[in-house]
């Protein structure tokens, strides 16, 4: 049975995106079966496997229970993924009148769960429905966090949100761990900010660190992981390291 992790923060440009695309791929090269649930009405996650935004069904068909999950699933040399769409913008408020609202994701993916080790949802960047429907959906939940000045401004909104969310909905959730992300080991500032994390978040602050690396933010044009894209750039390198940090710590959890 696979492991659901939500990826989520709600400040926008933190990578977190980028990492559920190049996470998910890299696992998927050391032979992971991988599923990334894009569940941000951008869908950028969509996109930044080379997919058509436009496809139906996706995600969005899904939740209001249109279509079930493995008809929405997409296969890529990089890992499936089930696609979103402006059309899920709109879910938050049709999603209202519906039963079990805060589970209609968790429910889908519980058709599809048994064919992979492991799930990533990417949340939206703000704490709405949708998000909570990705946290009542998770096991766990990784946190990328960008090395810069206002990095655990709304951290704490966002625990709230997972504090609520767990002790009303979802109490076997946790924290998968936290994911540095626009790391530059030159600067004092990504020092300090790195510090303050491992702080606040003892023993879950991954080692392997996201660099700043342009490779990285021109790989999602292309419609390619950065490991396809450039495979020799240290962005590639760096998501290489931090799959096979996760999965030293999910031994378990894969079947391998």
């Amino acid at each position: 049975m696979g492991k659901t992790i939500a990826i989520v923060n709600q400040k926008g440009g933190v990578g977190k995106t980028t990492s559920c695309v190049n996470l998910a791929a890299a696992l998927t090269a050391l032979g992971v079966r991988v599923l990334v649930c894009d569940f941000d009405p951008q869908g950028n996650a969509t996109s930044g496997f080379g997919l058509d935004k436009s496809r139906s069904p996706s995600v969005y068909d899904v939740v209001l229970g249109d279509a079930p999950m493995s008809k929405a699933v997409i296969s890529t040399k990089w890992g499936d993924v089930v696609p979103a769409n402006k059309a899920l913008s709109g879910a938050t408020v049709e999603l209202i009148s519906l039963d079990r609202r805060e589970f209609r994701l968790k429910d889908a993916i519980e058709e599809v769960k048994g064919s992979y080790d492991v799930i990533f949802i990417d949340c939206p960047p703000s704490l709405e429905l949708l998000t909570l429907d990705g946290l009542c959906a998770a096991d766990t939940l990784l946190v990328p966090v960008q090395c810069e000045y206002y990095a655990l401004e709304g951290l704490s909104d966002l625990l709230y949100t997972v504090r609520l969310a767990k002790q009303r909905l979802n109490p076997a959730l946790e924290l998968e761990g936290v994911v540095l992300t626009m790391y530059d080991g030159r600067t004092n500032l990504s020092l300090q900010v790195a510090e303050e994390v491992k702080r606040h978040f003892p023993g879950k602050v991954y080692a392997s660190v996201i660099p700043r690396n342009v490779r990285l933010s021109e790989a999602p044009s292309h419609g390619v992981p950065v490991s396809v894209y450039d495979p020799l750039s240290r962005g590639a390198e760096a998501y290489e390291a931090l799959a096979r940090e996760f999965l030293k710590k999910n031994p378990l959890t894969i079947n391998k």
